[in-house]
């Protein structure tokens, strides 16, 4: 068995710039139609990742957290919209469903923080990220891709982030 898991990135980040950065890289290649969740207690450092991912993608709007209203939609030059869902305060994957993420995968791209809530109703292929905190500067980023398409992704950002492939 290999060490090295080839569907995944597994790093230790040490600094928030360093997560932002890393999220910069991975909003740069994100498409109408894909999935990434974001696993990872409070204080671990989603959002910030999710204002690297914003940033790269190209987002016209700041980057806030949605907890309170569950969903917050960026938007970038060219029409395309970011989706960021916070599914913290639903009580039931049934409960997201009437948010309609099929309508929001088909006109965007969707992040979703606590998607172990909903993960029933999640597409199979995804990219899946945990975050966990290490201490106040270091953050553990595990990404991990779930089916071809989001393999090459993971392909693409280590030789991105690290000159590998």
């Amino acid at each position: 068995m290999p060490i090295l898991d080839p569907n995944a990135i597994d790093f230790i980040s040490r600094s928030p710039e360093q997560s932002r950065r890393m999220g910069m890289r991975l909003g740069a290649m994100l498409k109408i139609g894909d999935i990434v969740c974001l696993q990872g207690d409070l204080g671990a450092g989603k959002t910030t990742f999710v204002q690297g991912v914003a940033q790269g993608w190209g987002s016209l709007d700041p980057v806030s957290s949605p907890t309170f209203i569950i969903v917050n939609m960026y938007r970038r030059a060219d029409k395309n919209q970011l989706f960021h869902l916070d599914t913290y305060r639903l009580e039931s994957a049934p409960e997201a469903e009437m948010l309609d993420l099929d309508e929001m995968l088909a006109i965007g791209s969707l992040l979703i923080e606590w998607p172990e809530r909903i993960e029933s109703i999640l597409p199979k292929e995804r990219l899946w990220l945990k975050l966990e905190y290490i201490d106040e500067e270091h953050r553990r980023l595990k990404l991990t891709a779930k089916g071809k398409y989001y393999q090459n992704m993971i392909n693409q950002l280590r030789k991105s982030a690290f000159g590998v492939s």
